[in-house]
């Protein structure tokens, strides 16, 4: 009797635990493109030649609810993925990429668009000697985002399903090496993706009633550096520093709001401002201008669990140089790894320029 007791509370536990054990469905797709390089700027009008061609292999990570902010977003994937494109030009050669996305369902799940980032590698960047042609790409390695939308149809046929839309995709190094124009590519696909034991793909989770959630008010204080160059070839990178105190407030599961002032410390500026003093006079530059600024910004933070995509937008308050403009704006991503430590990937652009790729390290107070 006691034997079969202790049987019976086994297998109760076994159950217990087997039903609040996480499943990882995933799936892979396949999806060849085709298209076009916009012609965004007019510098870059000579390397556009053909129509680029290449493809998009991904792996993704489905949810069924089973953490709170997957119900909240409609249960999206999280995953990796691969480009290459041939950019069919001689002097733009071939990229490849790697990339973290994600995916977002619409109109009962026909729909998906999908946002990726990641870097990029490019076997024929520019070259004063054997590639001066391409004045798109300044380095090998390059920074680059891509936008997905497609028509989407899973498990058709034992997990086999069918998608078609559109792809942009960006590569830019963020001037990190000079010359850095980029190029936008916009193509058509269509592929291939397969649900791995559709079969036993878990029943969705609603979400049940919404409840209101907000935090007090947050003081941050974040450093961010890493090298750039300006505009003209050949005059070197430099380091930046970049030192940030903001307040923020979250109102709710998926939104903070934020605002704050920043100190920009950028050498590769202080080096431009010697540069224009001697090669262009009629500029009134005199050499001796702080190479320092002072923003002030507000800011939005879209929150994922523990990665939140940011966006700010600013304005010099001190700005005793001229250099692409008094306004900023700046897009990433951030991964907290407490409550309070957290890391950030951005870029520091004013419009479409890009000035750089900051890489910081946070606390949250």
């Amino acid at each position: 009797m006691h034997n079969q007791l202790l049987v019976i509370l086994c297998s109760i536990s076994v159950l217990c635990f087997s039903q609040e054990e996480e499943k990882k469905p995933f799936s892979l797709d396949f999806s060849p493109f085709y298209g076009t390089i916009l012609e965004h700027n007019p510098d870059i009008s000579h390397l556009i030649t053909d129509h680029p061609a290449g493809f998009v292999l991904s792996y993704n990570r489905k949810t069924y609810g089973f953490n709170a902010w997957e119900r909240r977003y409609n249960y999206p994937d999280w995953g990796f993925s691969m480009t290459y494109q041939d950019m069919k030009n001689p002097y733009l050669g071939e990229n490849i990429g790697l990339y973290g996305h994600f995916n977002f369902y619409f109109l009962n799940r026909s729909l998906v668009f999908r946002i990726g980032q990641g870097i990029a590698y490019t076997n024929k960047p520019y070259d004063k000697t054997e590639n001066y042609i391409n004045n798109a790409y300044g380095s090998h390695l390059l920074s680059s985002t891509y936008l997905k939308f497609d028509f989407i149809k899973e498990n058709l046929y034992k997990g086999l399903g069918f998608n078609a839309g559109f792809t942009v995709i960006h590569y830019s190094n963020a001037n990190i090496k000079a010359p850095n124009n980029s190029t936008n590519t916009f193509a058509f696909s269509a592929g291939l993706n397969y649900v791995f034991d559709a079969e036993e793909f878990p029943e969705y989770i609603p979400e049940g009633e919404r409840t209101k959630y907000s935090e007090p008010f947050k003081y941050n204080f974040v450093f961010r550096s890493g090298v750039n160059e300006s505009d003209i070839n050949g005059s070197g990178q430099f380091p930046f520093y970049v030192f940030t105190g903001f307040v923020d407030k979250r109102i709710n599961h998926k939104s903070t709001i934020l605002a704050g002032t920043e100190l920009f410390v950028s050498k590769f500026l202080e080096e431009m401002i010697k540069h224009q003093s001697v090669a262009f006079p009629e500029l009134g530059v005199k050499g001796d201008e702080d190479y320092k600024r002072v923003g002030v910004f507000v800011g939005h933070e879209l929150r994922f669990n523990k990665i939140a995509f940011i966006t700010h937008l600013g304005y010099y308050i001190y700005y005793p140089v001229e250099f692409e403009g008094r306004v900023y704006n700046r897009l990433g991503l951030k991964r907290y790894f407490s409550d309070k430590i957290f890391g950030v990937v951005n870029v520091h652009s004013h419009g479409a320029k890009a000035e750089a790729v900051e890489f910081g390290l946070g606390i949250r107070l």
